[in-house]
């Protein structure tokens, strides 16, 4: 497996980018740029990349495509073909967004979000996104969240099924999908749940950590590696198997110095299992 970080930390240029991400021991990198961007500074970043012998995981898109507001939700929905289609060009494993939210927030909770419109508007909008792509190099992705679909595997597979495209693939979060007590201590049980049932079709992960509050009722955190007791290498040996290259993202954090921080543990933790450049 190849590690990353959300985070291009802080650069002037592309190499200056490379340079960073290489000396803090990525194999793989979260594409820094968008569709919005000028082409020549994008090539610029590739070529970079791929002189490095940086792979590239995943480009963000990170909008509600289900936004309540007809304008918002069709330039959200424009945004992540134009996001699918970039990824396309770049060669990345994926392009990922969340389903997306009826209500205020991009990527809240709400009860909306569990119901048949949900469910029927979720498959429209990736077959549209999909479809509008047109892409061949890549794959749009979900990434599973613990208030909208997919919330775990069995709901991951529906909608695999559901839009029927052969573009449309697995990002894996496995802390987004600890959402319940029994996930939380059935930690190795479930890594192998989602191991068997996804498959190659996993193009990309995230990594992080969760912890169990000890107050009432049950209060799920997100931390960093280390900050938490999940199974972490026990969830990357199983990523491992079922791909040599699969990239393992560190994200979430908040400055560079903690990337290093958390990075620097990781490497620790997975020593033996991930590629070095």
């Amino acid at each position: 497996m190849r590690l990353g970080t959300s985070s291009p930390l802080k650069h002037k240029s592309p190499q200056e980018w490379v340079e960073k991400q290489v000396k803090l021991g990525c194999g793989t990198v979260v594409f820094p740029l968008s569709c919005n961007d000028d082409e020549k500074k994008i090539i610029a970043y590739k070529d970079a990349a791929e002189k490095a012998g940086l792979t590239i995981a995943e480009v963000g898109i990170w909008r509600n495509a289900l936004a309540g507001d007809p304008d918002e939700r069709k330039a959200n929905v424009d945004y992540c073909v134009n996001q699918l289609r970039l990824a396309d060009f770049l060669g990345a494993r994926c392009a990922v967004n969340v389903a997306g939210a009826f209500g205020p927030r991009w990527d809240g909770g709400y009860k909306a979000n569990f119901t048949d419109e949900a469910w029927e508007k979720t498959v429209a909008m990736v077959k549209e996104i999909i479809d509008r792509a047109n892409v061949k190099n890549t794959y749009f992705t979900l990434e599973p969240m613990p208030w909208m679909i997919p919330t775990g595997p069995q709901e991951y597979l529906r909608i695999l099924d559901a839009v029927d495209r052969d573009r449309f693939a697995i990002h894996m979060d496995i802390i987004n999908m600890i959402n319940s007590a029994d996930r939380y201590f059935k930690a190795e049980e479930f890594v192998d749940e989602c191991a068997n049932l996804f498959g190659k079709q996993i193009r990309s992960c995230h990594i992080k950590d969760v912890h169990l509050d000890e107050r009432y009722t049950v209060r799920l955190e997100e931390c960093g590696p280390g900050d938490g007791e999940f199974p972490l290498r026990y969830y990357v040996e199983k990523m491992n198997e079922l791909d040599s290259e699969m990239p393992v993202i560190l994200e979430h954090l908040s400055t560079d110095k903690q990337y290093f921080k958390y990075m620097k543990y990781l490497k620790e933790q997975l020593d033996g299992l991930y590629k070095t450049l």
